[in-house]
């Protein structure tokens, strides 16, 4: 049973003649009569019942009327539904990222997102590191948004943004009168470090040398406990300049580069190649890239507690 024969079914039903529906249907006689014996071949009963020229349903015919109507109704209300989704995209997109970029970095990208689409909702997932890889391969997040490069070939990473992770100081500690600060540099000072993600696997590495020197004081999930922590004379930390710029230009806290060469870092919008976009989907990959283009990405004064 298929929808092209329930589409014939009702208009003989419409029409009370085989071959006024062949011709509505585009079809020869005999291939409409061929339909119907298909149709009550597999339903084991007699739809119509042949009076000479004339014909009627019978009970069964007539059941099986009501219930052929209302799928294909069904049908083009499922069709009315993704036309209306074409013109106005509605659903949701789930990002996988971790919350800092979402606060520091793209909350522009967000707010133009919603005026261009309204009833999309975007659900952030608090990801980490390979977590926010791993849940776009997975289909669990439609994006993600992490540090580059990416190597999963499966995988589209598009760069959306660069900063730079420096030393994060109070305005009167030392070290803030250095234009830059090596490895060498911090031992002496007790370290609030990220406990987790990319930026700390980048600074295991810078710190390698002197590792069996330095003074880890704490471990932090926090992007805003850390910079409280350094305001509080805690410690000295490392960050991504969007992350504190606030701070930084009210003088509430200083940053230093990393030396012998700065500490980049690259963010990515990454999602799968093979999965389908949605004209919502791509839509925010556009706003995306157009912001990013713009150079307005990064946008400080928000006062959320966010993680590394």
């Amino acid at each position: 049973m298929d929808l092209d024969q329930l589409h014939t079914f009702l208009e003989i039903v419409r029409l009370k003649s085989f071959s006024k529906a062949a011709q509505t249907c585009y079809r020869t006689q005999p291939a409409i009569s061929a339909q119907v014996r298909q149709l009550e071949q597999e339903l084991a009963t007699s739809l119509f019942e042949r009076l000479g020229t004339r014909i009627a349903l019978t009970a069964a015919g007539k059941i099986f009327a009501e219930y052929a109507a209302q799928i294909l109704d069904l049908r083009r209300q499922a069709q009315d539904a993704i036309n209306e989704l074409e013109r106005v995209p509605r659903g949701e997109l789930v990002i996988a990222a971790n919350e800092a970029t979402c606060i520091y970095v793209l909350p522009v990208v967000f707010s133009e997102y919603k005026k261009q689409f309204p009833n999309v909702q975007l659900h952030v997932d608090r990801s980490y590191g390979s977590r926010v890889v791993n849940a776009v391969l997975e289909n669990q997040a439609d994006f993600g948004i992490t540090q580059l490069p990416v190597q999963e070939k499966k995988l589209q990473a598009v760069k959306i943004h660069s900063d730079e992770i420096r030393v994060l100081v109070p305005p009167a500690h030392p070290l803030a009168r250095r234009t830059s600060v090596v490895a060498q540099d911090v031992i002496g000072y007790p370290l609030l470090l990220p406990k987790s993600g990319d930026t700390r696997a980048r600074l295991n590495v810078w710190l390698e040398l002197v590792e069996d020197h330095i003074q880890i004081s704490m471990e932090l999930d926090s992007t805003e406990m850390i910079k409280r922590f350094v305001m509080a004379g805690l410690g000295i930390s490392f960050v991504a300049a969007s992350n504190c710029r606030e701070e930084t230009a009210s003088g509430r806290l200083a940053t230093v580069a990393l030396a012998p060469e700065p500490m980049m870092r690259r963010l990515g919008l990454i999602y799968r190649k093979d999965k389908a976009l949605s004209k919502a989907a791509l839509g925010f990959i556009q706003a995306t890239l157009e912001y990013s283009a713009s150079g307005e990405l990064a946008v400080p004064n928000l006062k959320l507690a966010s993680t590394l």
